[in-house]
């Protein structure tokens, strides 16, 4: 199971996958903003999202877990 983090602090924008979506490698998983500007984060494999750990609105800090995939 791989697990993506955030490389940063900001606040949860979007989040365009949820539970059970298949995803590709370099496909957008979570949206943040920090400092007025959008940081798109991206999964470096393909696999099935098994839980999404966070909610647009929500804050999270550099190296939190966003998304477990499988």
């Amino acid at each position: 199971m791989a697990q993506i983090q955030s490389n940063m602090a900001g606040t949860v924008l979007r989040v365009p996958v949820s539970a059970g979506d298949s995803v590709k490698s370099g496909q957008e998983v979570v949206v943040l903003e920090s400092m007025k500007m959008e940081i798109p984060i991206t999964v470096d494999q393909d696999g099935t999202v098994k839980e999404v750990k966070v909610n647009e609105g929500d804050f999270v800090n550099e190296g939190d877990v966003l998304i477990e995939l499988e």
